[in-house]
């Protein structure tokens, strides 16, 4: 596998998980961009608890105004809590909230099974899935938010 089959690769898996994301309430439509925004904050703040927007920002790349945008939208779900920065009254921290809200807890929940079966159309059969599952596993336990810098940089 070379770079750019990665990258393919990480595209379709990326549309896999969007497709596998439960529906919000009231909402008109899939996750587009700004729902990819604020996965790549919630992910970004797994390993830096406190931090404020624009360090967000920086780390992400992401405009300072997705940043913000996205944090909101976190806020409103419950998915994040934020704090005024002890050192600099004027700057918010934000960090994962201590309890899941049912929000997040819903996406959590939420299975691959059906946008994985449809992304592979005919290719579905049940033991394709089970090693697609497995070496998806072997994949997340290596290779998430968690995984050392040095392995992302």
């Amino acid at each position: 596998m070379n770079g750019v089959e990665l990258f393919l690769l990480g595209r379709t898996l990326t549309k896999i998980g969007e497709a596998a994301m439960p529906e919000p309430e009231g909402g008109t439509s899939r996750y587009g961009g700004s729902v990819r925004t604020v996965l790549i904050v919630a992910s970004d703040l797994t390993t830096h608890p406190d931090s404020a927007v624009g360090e967000i920002a920086t780390r992400t790349g992401l405009p300072q105004s997705a940043v913000s945008t996205a944090v909101a939208r976190l806020k409103e779900t419950g998915a994040v809590v934020t704090a005024p920065d002890p050192a600099d009254r004027r700057r918010l921290l934000v960090r994962q909230a201590p309890h899941l809200s049912g929000r997040v807890a819903e996406v959590r929940a939420s299975s691959i099974d059906d946008a994985l079966t449809a992304a592979l159309g005919e290719d579905a059969d049940p033991e394709r899935l089970k090693e697609i599952h497995a070496a998806l596993e072997v994949l997340a336990r290596h290779l998430t938010p968690h995984t050392p810098a040095r392995a992302r940089n």
